[in-house]
């Protein structure tokens, strides 16, 4: 059949205010704060996507590090060691923590057995999905970096360089008993991070860092359940004056996007001059370790640039790295606050 001509425009007329109307009721029904271009997103919209864990409370992450500094020096076989090595113990057993050691001794940088005590606190065991946050507890045996040679073979207080990332474990289980996150959590506690060759040791390069992270060392040969654990955060020196997190060499290549998300969470919170989107160059840390067992981790630590060799990617720990200004007069509460957010924030947005 053949349509005459105003047949043919009412047909187009009628097809018309009927797009018209679908047109309508699909703008209404789209999700507000949606832009109209494919693939551009709100960033206050994605923002408010956030899950904001509980309150993250600098005091109490401070008397979780001076409470550590008060043990002494916590160098395996020390009395302070030991002592400290109880108090995490019953911290976290305190705030509903399944407990898991690791007792063994390793050989150390002079050839002599050395002690190891791993600790294992978990929480939702059970749970398909699981974080592993991670920090040394042990402090360095000896100041072999401070400028004064009469204090060389001292042992250190470690308040930044062990205690710092402690505390921030400390007090990420404390919120978790106001509000548990959707994923479990492990916290690991390694020991004998710090007690590798001094600065005066003869040994060659590569065999000097072997003598580094022997706790971690021996968990990756031995670790506990981590078939579940969806990427690892490891915690070192996270509480410095003037302190600055670049992205470390070694994290961008094991787990890139892992330390990407966290830096993006930092720069949400306003943390964008602290965790510096820079790459820099990688370290012998227990994150190493962590990767060889099969768990992608990334090292959140305080690397600065060394302007003497920042062509090469070079960086520095900061004075009082290895010295006896590792103290808490060089702790600033507002770094160890920014990190603990950084890294709730991470915890609580993980699925």
């Amino acid at each position: 059949m053949v349509e005459n001509g105003n047949m043919k425009r009412n047909r187009i007329i009628a097809i018309v205010l009927l797009l018209l109307i679908l047109v309508w009721v699909v703008v209404q029904f789209l999700p507000k704060g949606k832009t109209h271009q494919e693939g551009t997103k709100n960033p206050q919209a994605e923002a408010a996507k956030l899950v904001e864990p509980p309150m993250f409370n600098v005091d109490s992450a401070m008397a979780f590090l001076k409470t550590q500094v008060a043990f002494g020096p916590r160098v395996p076989m020390s009395t302070g060691h030991n002592e400290c090595g109880e108090w995490i113990i019953a911290k976290c057993k305190s705030m509903g923590a399944a407990i898991t050691e690791q007792n063994t001794k390793v050989t150390s940088w002079e050839g002599n057995a050395t002690p190891v005590r791993n600790i294992i606190a978990q929480w939702g065991k059970d749970k398909k999905s699981r974080v592993m946050l991670a920090a040394h507890w042990d402090s360095r045996w000896v100041a072999d970096k401070d400028p004064n040679k009469a204090n060389q073979r001292k042992p250190i207080d470690g308040a930044n360089d062990g205690a710092s990332g402690v505390a921030v474990l400390l007090e990420i289980a404390r919120i978790m008993q106001e509000k548990q996150p959707e994923v479990g959590v492990d916290l690991v506690f390694f020991d004998n991070e710090d007690q590798g060759a001094p600065e005066w040791s003869t040994l060659d390069g590569q065999t000097a860092n072997k003598t580094w992270c022997l706790g971690s060392q021996y968990w990756s040969q031995y670790p506990h359940d981590i078939k579940n654990v969806r990427y690892g955060i490891l915690l070192d020196m996270v509480g410095g004056k003037n302190a600055r997190f670049n992205m470390e060499n070694t994290s961008m290549s094991a787990a890139g996007d892992v330390m990407g998300w966290v830096w993006n969470q930092a720069n949400r919170l306003g943390y964008g001059s602290l965790f510096v989107k820079e790459q820099i160059g990688g370290i012998t840390d227990d994150h190493v370790y962590m990767n060889q067992a099969g768990v992608r981790s990334i090292d959140i630590v305080d690397m600065r640039p060394n302007t003497i060799s920042m062509g090469m990617g070079g960086f520095e720990f900061g004075h009082y790295h290895h010295t006896m200004d590792d103290n808490v007069a060089n702790i600033d509460p507002q770094v160890l606050e920014a990190v603990g957010k950084v890294v709730a924030t991470a915890v609580y947005n993980t699925k």
